[in-house]
C-alpha cells in the first residue's frame, strides 16, 4: 500500500514546499493539496517548486473541480509539469466544494464532470479531444501522461467513477463504509465493460499518531474533528438529492442531522467551531488516531479491502510528528 500526504497550500508556501520534502525523505508517494483558490494559495504554482525540490513523489489535487478553471487550462498545467519534471502528476477532481461555495456558486453537474474528465485526461495524455465542436490537442505535450481519479460519495457519483474514473477517492476511513463504496465502484465498472481492477482505490482521512491515554484521544478528536464536518457538506448534498433513506450508509446520513450550517472560512482546521454536531464516534471511524499499533491494524483492514493508497489529511498540531512516525514505523510496515 502507497501512503500520501494531504497539505494545504496556507502560506507561506515554503512552509507546504518544506513539508512535502519531509514527506518524500519519509517515503510517502505522493502529495496532494487542498485546491480553493480563495481560502488558500494557488496549489499549480507550489506543485512546481516541490516538483524541483523532490525526486520521485507524485503531486496533485484533492481535489479540483470543473468549475473555477477551463478544462483545457487545468490539463495544460499538469502537462507542461509533467514535461518539466517528467510526468509526476495526478489529477484529483469532484464536483468542487468549498472552491465554488466560497464564490456563491455551486457544485457542478455530474454531467459536467464526466466530460471534464475526459477532457483532461484525454489533453492530458498527449490525445486529441472534441470540445466546443473543435478539435483539440497539445502538440508540445505528446509524452504527457495523467492519471484521473474522482471523489465521490453519492450512488450516481460513484457509477460515474467506475465508468470514466481511472481512480477513486474516498475521503474518510471507516472500513465498512469503504467496502460499500469500492464495491459500488467497481459494479459500475464492470458493468461498462471495464476491468474493476484497474482503478485505483485511494482511501484519505486524517491521522493523528498520539498516546492511548484519555486526554491524548480527547485533543486527537478535537484536531480531527473538522473533518467530520467537511464530510457533511458533501453528505447533505446527498441527503438534498436523494432523501436519508438512499442506499447511501445510515452511519454517513444520520450523523448530519444536528448539522446547522457551515463557515468556509474555518474549512479544514482544527478547532472548526462549526463541526460541534460531530460526535466522537464518527471522529474516530473516519479519521485514523492512536497509537502506531491501531494505525497499522486500520491500514491493514483497509489493504485488505483492496485500497491501494491511505492519504494521511495532515491539518492538526503534530505534523511532524505524525510524519516521523509514518516514516519510521508505519510505511516501512506496510511495504
Amino acid at each position: 500500500m502507497d501512503v500520501g500526504v494531504v497539505l494545504q497550500c496556507d502560506p507561506p508556501a515554503t512552509r507546504t514546499v518544506e513539508l512535502a520534502k519531509q514527506a518524500e525523505a519519509a517515503g510517502f508517494s505522493h502529495v496532494w493539496t487542498f485546491d480553493s483558490h480563495v481560502l488558500w494559495q494557488e496549489p499549480f504554482v507550489i506543485y512546481s517548486k516541490i516538483l524541483a525540490d523532490t525526486e520521485r513523489v507524485i503531486v496533485g489535487p484533492m481535489v479540483t473541480n470543473p468549475g473555477t478553471r477551463d478544462w483545457t487550462v487545468t490539463a495544460s498545467l499538469f502537462a507542461t509539469l509533467n514535461e518539466m519534471y517528467g510526468n509526476r502528476t495526478v489529477c484529483g477532481i469532484g464536483r468542487g466544494d468549498s472552491a465554488v461555495r466560497v464564490l456563491g456558486s455551486r457544485p457542478t453537474t455530474l454531467a459536467e464532470l464526466r466530460e471534464c474528465v475526459q477532457v483532461v485526461r484525454e489533453l492530458g495524455n498527449g490525445r486529441q479531444v472534441r470540445l466546443r465542436d473543435r478539435d483539440l490537442r497539445f502538440a508540445w505535450a505528446p509524452d504527457s501522461r495523467l492519471e484521473v481519479w474522482v471523489a465521490a460519495y453519492g450512488p450516481k457519483a460513484l457509477a460515474l467513477t467506475g465508468e470514466v474514473g481511472d481512480g477513486y477517492i474516498l475521503q474518510l476511513a471507516d472500513p465498512d463504509i469503504a467496502a460499500w463504496m469500492i464495491k459500488a465502484v467497481r459494479d459500475a465498472a464492470e458493468k461498462a465493460g471495464r476491468d474493476p481492477a484497474a482503478i485505483k482505490f485511494c482511501v484519505a482521512a486524517p491521522a493523528y499518531v498520539g498516546d492511548d491515554s484519555d486526554e491524548s484521544r480527547a485533543h486527537q478528536r478535537e484536531q480531527t474533528r473538522w473533518f467530520g464536518g467537511m464530510v457533511g457538506n458533501h453528505i447533505a448534498d446527498i441527503v438534498e438529492r436523494y432523501g436519508s433513506d438512499s442506499a447511501v450508509p445510515t452511519a454517513l446520513t444520520d450523523y448530519i442531522k444536528g448539522r446547522k450550517g457551515y463557515d468556509y472560512a474555518e474549512h479544514g482546521r482544527a478547532g472548526n467551531p462549526h463541526t460541534d454536531f460531530v460526535p466522537d464516534a464518527i471522529v474516530d471511524r473516519f479519521c485514523v488516531l492512536g497509537p502506531v499499533e491501531e494505525h497499522l491494524r486500520r491500514l491493514n483492514e483497509l489493504r485488505e479491502l483492496g485500497v491501494d493508497q491511505f492519504a494521511v489529511y495532515l491539518q492538526h498540531d503534530a505534523k511532524e510528528s505524525t510524519l516521523r512516525a509514518y516514516g519510521e514505523q508505519i510505511i516501512p510496515a506496510l511495504s
